[in-house]
């Protein structure tokens, strides 16, 4: 990870005061966990992973957080996990409101699921 797109990161969550901030920090904190390879960028204005190419990305709106698997179609999620984006040809997002919870062993693995796939088609 760059210290330029960490830095930029870190400005981007504490900009969100609310519930957004602290999400985006957990989520932050889980996905860098999940695999020694993945690298924090700053992207199109967002926090964005990438490992042999694109991995997955964190974006706040409004009421939602939204977390982008650029590949997602192509991954499996038994845990059910996705639930945006499901008829998109490539993509696949997993949208949290403020009372939503993210089970954070499954998003790990999921994390690890799409590293794996882009190491396949490398």
């Amino acid at each position: 990870m760059s210290q330029e797109a960490s830095a930029r990161i870190d400005k981007h969550i504490a900009g969100f005061t609310d519930w957004r901030g602290k999400q985006m920090a957990r989520l932050r904190k889980v996905i860098n966990s999940a695999d020694p390879s993945l690298k924090e960028e700053w992207k199109w204005d967002i926090p964005l992973w990438s490992s042999n190419g694109n991995v997955c990305a964190i974006g706040a709106f409004k009421d939602h957080i939204k977390i982008n698997f650029f590949k997602g179609a192509s991954l499996a999620d038994p845990h059910h996990l996705f639930n945006g984006g499901l008829e998109a040809k490539a993509s696949r997002s997993i949208d949290l409101s403020q009372s939503d919870t993210v089970d954070e062993a499954a998003l790990k693995q999921l994390v690890r699921a799409a590293v794996a796939r882009n190491k396949t088609k490398s």
